[in-house]
């Protein structure tokens, strides 16, 4: 918990009694101090309360990120595995996809470099 909360809570009980007081006692002076202070109280109060709202979801972001980390490894070796799998059952269509793939990159690679358009100069 927060100590703004904690604070503010205060304040607010603290400013309720003073206005209650100032009712009371029919001194208006006291009785807008109360407000005023339960008002502050309860400002700092829900001030608390985000800070502590925004540091649940930075925990619970951080605890996501963190296992989604740590699963991360064992995606990767099952995606290994699997693949393995496929190759052992199926090693001339594996054979066939790695080198369809590697054609397609070298047509990619051995492509002539793209020239900027010609820029039209008239000498006068």
């Amino acid at each position: 918990m927060d100590a703004d909360r904690i604070i503010g809570s205060a304040k607010e009980m603290a400013g309720g009694v003073e206005g209650t007081v100032g009712e009371m006692a029919g001194d208006a002076k006291t009785q807008a101090s109360g407000k005023a202070r339960e008002a502050a109280g309860t400002v700092q109060n829900l001030y608390g309360q985000a800070k502590d709202a925004a540091r649940e979801a930075a925990d619970t972001a951080t605890s996501y990120a963190k296992d989604a980390y740590e699963a991360s490894g064992d995606t990767f070796r099952d995606g290994s595995q699997a693949i393995a799998r496929k190759v052992h059952d199926n090693p001339l269509g594996a054979l066939l996809i790695a080198g369809g793939i590697g054609f397609a990159l070298a047509l990619l690679m051995s492509r002539p470099a793209r020239r900027p358009p010609p820029r039209w100069r008239y000498y006068g």
